[in-house]
């Protein structure tokens, strides 16, 4: 059985697209830059050289040859700490090809979304990412993929309405 393509490969396969749907309000809170910016906030630099990263230079490369990237993420207002950082850091996003935007929970109520964060590559394969519930990756697996036309098709849907009712980064200001 052949084994299957690495989260970086799944970016370097994609065609024309990648949208990811981040719905939590706080991820991986034992991130070391996470961590120092809770501290010290001036500790953490706002931007960064790409190349420095490996995320950053990742998504230089992928939108660099056309792929158009989007973040879309919902929070719960007043923003937690964690998505302040987030926000304070997603200059470096923008800077390296992704188009990012905000939502607000509020404005996400009659929507229908799926139940946990994704990634979607080229409209054909949803990757779900886990999480437990401190926000940490799932022990028990962080993530599932599928290729199911009704998934593909709820998570496509579900990203384009966020999409259209989202702020972009650069116009939103945390509350």
């Amino acid at each position: 059985m052949a084994e299957e393509p690495s989260f970086e490969d799944l970016f370097r396969q994609t065609k024309r697209s990648a949208v990811h749907l981040e719905m939590r309000d706080g991820y991986m809170r034992s991130d070391s830059e996470f961590v120092s910016w809770s501290r010290d906030p001036d500790s953490v630099p706002p931007v960064c050289d790409p190349e420095s990263r490996s995320w950053l230079s990742l998504m230089k490369e992928i939108t660099g040859r056309g792929v158009a990237v989007r973040r879309a993420r919902i929070f719960s207002e007043p923003m937690s700490d964690y998505l302040r950082f987030e926000h304070y850091l997603t200059p470096r996003n923008v800077e390296a090809g992704e188009q990012v935007r905000w939502l607000p929970r509020r404005r996400a109520s009659d929507l229908a979304l799926p139940g946990n964060d994704f990634w979607l590559f080229d409209d054909s394969l949803v990757l779900f990412l886990h999480f437990t519930g401190e926000g940490e990756l799932s022990p028990d697996g962080d993530e599932e993929r599928t290729t199911e036309p009704s998934v593909v098709r709820l998570c496509a849907t579900a990203f384009e309405a966020v999409w259209e009712r989202s702020i972009a980064h650069e116009e939103y200001r945390p509350v």
